[in-house]
């Protein structure tokens, strides 16, 4: 067992881990952070994916260790923490029902991010190359275009707002 310290949702916290304890066993089973989900647990399905330094990462195939000195978003930590008002992709989940079964919403959220957070104004074709890694097995993947594509232009409408 080792020390590991994790920059976490802009929070750094110590845990102790097998040096083979991956980034989404610390997260659920030490941290409890469940929103990241453990399915295929092969890379495969991008159920698990959190942003690393912004950048999304299949957390079950990154080792907790090599996460040390990064940045880790997990969905739990995209809503504002004083209010608890949903990031404009969450919202935009709900309103459009992007999520059925809610297996793959974490992954598919974070992703999304990371792609508006690149590109504001993101095509169709965009969303869909960027998601192309996260699987849903319920086959909600049109809505869940469709609520990307809301909040990408809500969010930059807020930008020509806030200006």
């Amino acid at each position: 067992m080792s020390d590991i310290i994790l920059k976490i949702n802009g929070a750094q916290v110590e845990v102790k881990a097998v040096a083979t304890a991956t980034l989404a066993e610390v997260l659920r089973d030490e941290l409890g952070l469940t929103g990241t989900k453990m399915m295929c647990n092969e890379g495969e399905c991008g159920a698990c994916t959190v942003l690393i330094n912004g950048k999304p990462m299949l957390s079950c195939m990154t080792l907790a260790i090599d996460a040390q000195n990064k940045d880790i978003l997990t969905i739990e930590g995209l809503a504002d923490p004083v209010t608890g008002q949903l990031h404009p992709i969450q919202q935009a989940f709900v309103e459009h029902s992007g999520m059925q079964c809610g297996v793959c919403t974490p992954g598919m959220i974070l992703t999304a991010k990371a792609l508006i957070d690149e590109n504001p104004k993101p095509t169709e074709e965009d969303v869909r190359r960027a998601l192309a890694g996260n699987l849903c097995r319920c086959g909600n993947y049109r809505r869940i275009a469709e609520c990307v594509l809301d909040a990408a232009e809500k969010m930059s409408a807020g930008e020509k707002d806030e200006k």
